[in-house]
């Protein structure tokens, strides 16, 4: 080959490649950009009374310590559907079904008691392609929980239980998704994996993934439940609590799960119960049913109540945070509520 045609295709190839790379090096930078992110400054408005008009504080078996209604002028805030405390007892991760990280932590006054939370953020979420921005029927987050270096988080309509790193969760797609074990075309769109657990290592569950459907049912009617890994991996039933629906649950240590319930009517209005799975009706094949710790109302300061957690405080004393979903309507509320489990 003459040596002119011979530093042409060299040419040519060398600017081929270069062009390659160039796409490529695009491609990437298009694929995977840093997720949006906003401040979100809040209001807080303490609530003092649990129930209207009364001084009363134990109800049931939770006693009431404190709580705090919230509002922003950023449009952000609201549609909260789970919540997880750091183990420092304030900084905190929620998820909401729009398709954001929330993170911020929590103030309070000199008697311990909540008044307000500071340095929120609100972080759209990326999925395995890394895209955010998402409409709500692809990432519709309902769940969260944190193990082991990851945040795993539960969603429905296109159902599945994605882990994320941490830290690094809030800008990062999920490194895998959790075999869910139940049967995905029976579960409903707007009703399925609304709650997502970890039972604590030293439980016979052994730090297993736990998720309980809100509102989908096997052949005998109880809710979907399963123990996603772990060495009692497996299915089970909840018995359903009709009116109530299931949007939330955290374990105690002792290995025994809190199911936070809640119920809309336009007969009976809104309402919440806060159910206890004993640790031993969790495993493969049974039922568990378990006993109702306390019911509020609308003669309550309740609202669209659907997220729950809790908090072992330094001194060992049990507190259970509760956050409502204000589905972005002015009629709902940001509210979140604290009480202490009377063992």
């Amino acid at each position: 080959m003459p040596a002119c045609r011979k530093d042409f295709h060299l040419r040519a190839t060398s600017i081929a490649l270069c062009a390659a790379l160039l796409l490529q090096s695009a491609s990437f930078t298009y694929a995977d950009p840093l997720p949006p992110q906003e401040v979100v400054p809040v209001e807080s408005r303490q609530i003092t009374n649990f129930k209207i008009g009364s001084d009363d504080t134990v109800f049931g078996k939770l006693e009431f310590i404190g709580g705090i209604e919230m509002s922003s002028s950023n449009a952000l805030l609201g549609a909260i559907s789970s919540i997880r405390f750091r183990p420092d007892h304030q900084s905190f991760v929620a998820v909401m079904d729009t398709g954001h990280w929330l993170e911020g932590r929590i103030v309070r006054d000199a008697n311990g008691k909540l008044s307000g939370v500071k340095d929120l953020t609100a972080t759209s979420m990326m999925d395995k392609n890394g895209r955010s921005e998402q409409v709500k029927s692809r990432m519709d987050a309902e769940g969260l929980a944190f193990r082991n270096g990851e945040v795993l988080v539960s969603c429905e309509g296109l159902h599945r239980v994605d882990a994320y790193p941490d830290p690094g969760f809030s800008q990062a797609k999920p490194l895998r998704s959790l075999p869910l074990l139940l049967p995905v075309k029976q579960l409903r769109d707007n009703r399925s994996l609304e709650t997502l657990a970890v039972a604590p290592l030293s439980s016979p569950l052994g730090g297993a993934a736990v998720i309980v459907t809100e509102a989908s049912f096997d052949r005998n009617n109880h809710l979907f439940a399963a123990i996603l890994d772990g060495p009692l991996k497996g299915t089970f039933g909840v018995i359903h609590k009709a009116p109530f629906a299931v949007t939330d649950g955290a374990f105690l240590p002792n290995g025994d799960l809190l199911l936070l319930e809640r119920r809309f009517s336009f007969s009976q209005g809104i309402g919440m119960q806060i159910r206890r799975i004993p640790g031993s009706e969790i495993r493969p094949g049974a039922v568990a049913k378990g006993e109702v710790l306390m019911q509020a109302d609308m003669g309550n300061q309740i609202d669209n109540m659907e997220g729950l957690d809790i908090v072992i405080m330094p001194d060992g004393d049990i507190r259970i945070i509760l956050v409502s979903d204000d589905n972005h309507s002015i009629l709902e509320r940001n509210l979140m509520l604290e009480f202490r489990l009377k063992q």
